[in-house]
């Protein structure tokens, strides 16, 4: 029988259906979950050895949970996720404001209809989605919007005193009852607030006005916070900390290769970009190191945090650069070119938080030094490293290139060549073929322009070339020629 066609409160005793506390919904389906061996968080990438194992626990364990990382750690996402551990339906008396249990109805309005309609009583269904609740902890919250208040205009209509349970307009927790109740940021909570909520998570009443309601609600509370905040605008009050049963960790990506999954199943891609810009796997790697680099940058505040979404934003910008110069050529594809990491600037400025250093250098210049490292930590990796100090005598990999560059006044790359004019640009400089076929036989074509490109940057990076960028495009020299053929 479909539980949707119950409708009756005796119809569901003749069911044999048995209420239980969301906690323990949320652990019989994770005991499920896990002797089938399916995931629980789904998306959720990077946490598989730590955060997701220490949810499990707490999950098991019917703990409320705080969730304590930096931003961008995907806190809320874990939090969202849990709902797909609740049962698909459940029911309620109809017209209740608190989704009223029918086996077990805790509010003076559920009470009464049961038992005035006895096993008449109307019940409905809700679905696991409209059993998710998230208020963001802000200084204007109040306990009436969290709690609730006595409704003067209620109390006239019914003709009740304040005194008189009836007359309560319930706020966010009451009538997120039997359901999942996400606090975001709640350092941010004032302490009395936080307060209010003592007597909810552990006596399962609520205080309003100077009068006790007894209203033992089921709730699954998730808390997030920032660790940070604790110092800079507020703190977890302790008694409220010590009545939440785990505190869980998160952090982010710990490898390259998982903040790409990342970024790839969270960018908000066009088709047309997909298909008309190719992406070299450099080029990915290239921009999550940029992440990499800002979180050990000493012109950023590390306790602020470099969120997920700056690779994410600034992968978006990266794809609509060459977008737009396939747009303003005519073309219909494009390889992406090193030039195109400049377009992501504003995706990493809007992003970090700069110390007193960083504001000094200026938030682009910060993002171009970024860049720059992020070249300089994954050079290695594909040629040979450029050493510092050399004898006289020896020789290094690159002279002959560095040389090609001492005898030209100047190599040029304009942001608004075609492909063919960029690929026969890069392919003039023979030195530079010569490397990549030595260092990177196995390379394909395709990809290999961009790694030219990687290598001259590299090579400026490293103090070996020169590089100035004007208003159309920028251009490599030898370190010393021009200043030498200028005497």
């Amino acid at each position: 029988m479909n539980i949707k066609n119950i409708s009756t409160l005796g119809e569901l005793i003749s069911s044999g259906y048995k209420s239980k506390s969301i906690k323990e919904e949320l652990r019989q389906n994770l005991i499920q979950k896990i002797k089938n061996k399916e995931s629980a968080f789904e998306g959720i990438h990077g946490y598989e050895d730590t955060v997701i194992p220490e949810l499990e626990r707490a999950i098991l364990s019917k703990h409320n949970i705080n969730l304590l990382g930096l931003r961008g750690q995907a806190k809320t996402r874990l939090a969202r996720l849990m709902v797909n551990l609740l049962d698909e339906y459940i029911p309620v008396v109809e017209g209740s404001e608190i989704n009223d249990d029918p086996l077990n109805p805790i509010s003076r309005f559920a009470r009464e209809k049961v038992k005035e309609a006895g096993e008449k009583t109307s019940i409905s269904w809700i679905h696991r989605e409209e059993r998710f609740f998230e208020k963001l902890a802000t200084p204007d919250v109040t306990v009436a919007d969290l709690i609730g208040d006595v409704d003067p205009i209620k109390a006239a209509n019914l003709k009740l005193s304040y005194a008189d349970d009836r007359v309560i307009h319930f706020g966010m927790i009451p009538r997120a009852n039997r359901s999942i109740f996400v606090i975001n940021e709640l350092p941010d909570l004032q302490a009395r607030i936080q307060v209010a909520l003592f007597n909810i998570l552990q006596e399962g009443d609520i205080q309003i006005r100077g009068f006790k309601l007894r209203l033992p609600l089921d709730l699954q509370f998730i808390f997030t916070a920032n660790p940070e905040d604790y110092t800079n605008r507020g703190s977890i009050v302790t008694p409220l900390k010590d009545r939440i049963g785990s505190q869980i960790l998160t952090h982010y990506p710990e490898t390259i290769e998982i903040a790409k999954t990342i970024t790839q199943q969270e960018a908000k891609l066009d088709s047309r970009q997909s298909e008309s810009v190719y992406v070299p796997e450099l080029a990915k790697d290239l921009l999550e190191q940029i992440s990499f680099e800002a979180r050990e940058s000493e012109f950023i505040d590390e306790k602020s945090g470099i969120s997920a979404r700056m690779s994410i934003t600034a992968y978006e910008n990266l794809l609509s650069t060459a977008e737009r110069r396939t747009l303003k050529s005519g073309e219909e594809k494009t390889l992406l070119r090193f030039g195109d990491f400049l377009g992501v600037i504003p995706s990493i400025t809007g992003k970090v938080e700069l110390v007193y250093e960083g504001e000094q250098e200026g938030a682009a210049a910060v993002a171009l030094e970024l860049i720059g490292d992020a070249v300089k930590t994954l050079f290695p990796q594909y040629f040979p490293k450029v050493e510092k100090l050399k004898k006289v005598e020896d020789t290094s990999p690159y002279d002959e290139l560095v040389e090609w560059f001492f005898e030209q006044s100047g190599f040029e790359l304009p942001d608004d060549l075609s492909d063919e004019e960029y690929q026969e640009r890069l392919d003039s400089i023979e030195p530079l073929n010569d490397l990549i076929k030595k260092h990177q036989p196995e390379i394909s074509k395709k990809e290999s322009y961009f790694l030219k490109e990687f290598l001259l940057w590299g090579l400026v990076e490293f103090k070996k070339l020169s590089k100035y960028r004007y208003t159309k495009g920028v251009q490599f020299k030898d370190l010393y020629g021009s200043y030498i053929s200028g005497l």
